[in-house]
C-alpha cells in the first residue's frame, strides 16, 4: 500500500465506521480469461485491508446517584471488534467510496462486515 501516513492521519472516522484499502486482485480467471476493468467491484462481496476505525457505539454517560461526585461530559463507546490492519470480507452494497490523494478508499459500518483475517493469530 502506497499511503503517505500523515495524510491518513487527518482523516477522522466517526462512530461506527471504518476505512478500508481496497484489496487487489488479478484480473485473470483461473483458466486464463483476462477480466474488464471493474468486475470485482460488481460482485457482491469484497475484501480490503482497514486503515482506521471509528471510536465504536456511542452508549449514554448515566450521571451518578452521588451529586457531590464530578460530572463528566465525556461520551463514552463500546468498541469495534475490526482493529487496524485487519483483512475485512464485507458486503459490497453497503460502502461508499471515496477518493483521497488519487487513492480508492471504501467507508462502510461494522455491521457489513462478514468476517476479518487477523494476522496476529
Amino acid at each position: 500500500m502506497n499511503l503517505n501516513t500523515k495524510d491518513i492521519e487527518k482523516i477522522v472516522v466517526i462512530g461506527d465506521r471504518i476505512l478500508i484499502k481496497p484489496a487487489t486482485f488479478d484480473h485473470k480467471t483461473k483458466s486464463g480469461l483476462i477480466l474488464p476493468p471493474g468486475v470485482e467491484e460488481k460482485e457482491n462481496i469484497q475484501s480490503g485491508y482497514v486503515i482506521k476505525v471509528g471510536p465504536g457505539y456511542p452508549i449514554p454517560n448515566i450521571e451518578p446517584d452521588e451529586p457531590w461526585k464530578p460530572s463528566t461530559d465525556m461520551i463514552k463507546y463500546i468498541p469495534l471488534q475490526i482493529q487496524i490492519g485487519d483483512l475485512a470480507v464485507f458486503l459490497q452494497k453497503h460502502t461508499y467510496e471515496i477518493q483521497f490523494n488519487n487513492q480508492k478508499y471504501l467507508i462502510l459500518s461494522q455491521a457489513s462486515v462478514l468476517m476479518v483475517l487477523r494476522e496476529d493469530y
